[in-house]
């Protein structure tokens, strides 16, 4: 990640509502029928886990 996305995902709240917003529409995507579009913010979904979540080093970021 750029130096402005470590910045700007710093917070954990930003991190987990922009998780939280692609399993939504993911769901949403689903239960009207469109798994073309299901399959694709399912896709966005695991990548924002993975990058937010299982990749992402905070400690760079942090001041001493």
């Amino acid at each position: 990640m750029k130096e402005r996305d470590l910045i700007f995902f710093r917070p954990l709240w930003r991190r987990v509502a922009v998780t939280v917003i692609c399993v939504l529409w993911s769901i949403v995507e689903w239960v009207t029928q469109n798994p073309f579009w299901g399959i694709v913010s399912a896709g966005l979904a695991g990548y924002c886990y993975w990058a937010l979540f299982v990749n992402f080093d905070d400690s760079e970021s942090r001041d001493p």
